[in-house]
């Protein structure tokens, strides 16, 4: 299957889940998709193999396994999602709590990563699996950052106020990108099997991550440049396109974390470039296309999540590893949480009910399971991804569906 043909089959599945979904299940859009695709391939193997046998769940297989999931979210989809997320973020917002989203981002990343590669170590030696610690913290790495694109998707359909909402999503936006810098950083020494140097380690993430951000700042000043200079919807909607497709390659082509220059870029377009812009149609286009474009890819994303149940291992032990693998991860995301908010207190950066709004609403999502896919083929990868595809249904299913009601119960408190 061409990747046209593969790109429109998933469009067609996404209409129809999630038509079923909003006339009978009633579930948030993007858990309905991700609760129905891996609930129909399950269906779909098990019939097959069981009653069928018409060959048509080994056909899902490998038309799943065909899909470069890692290609078609981090050298793609990504790019979009996170500047369409971006833009609607309040900056003003986010930058009176920098100094808490900074540490959250990044030494709240790193914190999370040694809590869970430690800890899934401990779990591997009870299971009497051989894995060794480094690949322990790769795992880490990969399951640490929150999905600003599960977060966000999601954080949509919970009806949570617009400053709460720019609270999560700001650290989010901001934590993925981090998060992939220390996962290619832990794997190539893992890969390479030489010791880590953490000086080497750090000069690569101070390039990459900072670099990015500088560089979405180009990116966001020239498209703000470029939208108050015109008055042409259509043009001005080229124009964001452009710096999406044309930034996003250039920084991976200069080594630069792309999804932090996005997020950057995103956020100055979302608040001055649409503020100055020369007229209220312009802003109208932008924001429904961006919208729109957003709804799309979600829905293909998150239909994916679930049906890449086909593709991890079907043994019971990594099952088991990843359902005790949740615990670790939200304890670990706690502590990472409850650093800033012990650090900067005197600061005053959040409310004390915006904490476990953070804690419960830090998703993973369709990155982790991305970052997994891209390891290197064998038992090590077969752990890996089966944890992490486990805690991300989990977090996807259950944090999504009670972040709402969560958001509810601590609402007043949190603004």
């Amino acid at each position: 299957m061409n990747p046209m043909d593969a790109a429109a089959l998933l469009v067609v599945l996404a209409a129809l889940l999630g038509f079923i979904n909003h006339k009978l299940l009633h579930l948030p859009h993007t858990i309905g998709l991700t609760v129905m695709g891996a609930a129909a391939s399950l269906l779909v193997v098990l019939a097959d193999k069981f009653v069928l046998h018409t060959g048509l769940g080994e056909a899902l297989r490998e038309l799943v396994t065909g899909i470069d999931f890692h290609a078609a979210l981090m050298e793609g989809m990504l790019s979009f999602l996170l500047f369409a997320g971006a833009l609607h973020v309040d900056l003003s917002g986010l930058l009176r709590r920098k100094w808490a989203v900074g540490t959250m981002a990044t030494i709240g990343v790193v914190i999370s990563t040694a809590l869970v590669g430690f800890g899934f170590k401990g779990l591997t030696l009870l299971f009497g699996i051989d894995l060794p610690l480094i690949w322990c913290l790769v795992f880490g790495a990969l399951i640490s950052p929150t999905d600003p694109v599960a977060v966000l998707g999601i954080l949509k359909s919970a009806n949570v106020p617009p400053s709460l909402e720019a609270k999560v999503a700001g650290e989010s936006l901001f934590n993925d990108g981090v998060g992939v810098v220390v996962f290619a950083i832990l794997l190539a020494a893992a890969a390479s099997g030489e010791p880590l140097s953490l000086a080497h380690a750090g000069e690569i993430f101070l390039f990459e991550a900072i670099g990015g951000a500088v560089f979405g700042l180009v990116l966001g000043w020239i498209g703000y440049r470029a939208i108050k200079m015109i008055d042409e919807h259509n043009l001005e909607v080229l124009i964001t396109l452009a710096l999406v497709m044309g930034g996003y390659a250039l920084a991976h082509r200069l080594h630069l974390s792309g999804p932090v220059a996005m997020a950057v870029a995103g956020l100055l377009i979302g608040n001055h470039g649409l503020t100055y812009a020369k007229s209220d149609k312009t802003r109208e286009h932008l924001h429904r296309f961006w919208s729109l474009l957003d709804e799309v890819l979600n829905s293909v994303l998150f239909l994916l999540i679930g049906l890449e149940v086909l593709v991890i291992a079907a043994e019971l032990p990594p099952i088991v590893l990843g359902v005790l693998a949740i615990v670790i991860v939200l304890a670990a995301r706690a502590v990472a949480v409850g650093v800033p908010f012990v650090v900067l207190r005197n600061f005053k950066p959040f409310t004390r009910g915006a904490y476990p709004i953070l804690v419960w609403g830090g998703l993973r999502g369709g990155i982790s399971i991305a970052l997994a896919l891209s390891l290197p083929p064998g038992e090590t990868k077969d752990v890996i991804l089966t944890a992490t595809y486990v805690v991300v249904l989990f977090s996807v299913i259950v944090q999504g569906a009670t972040i709402g009601k969560a958001a509810k119960r601590f609402v007043r408190d949190a603004e």
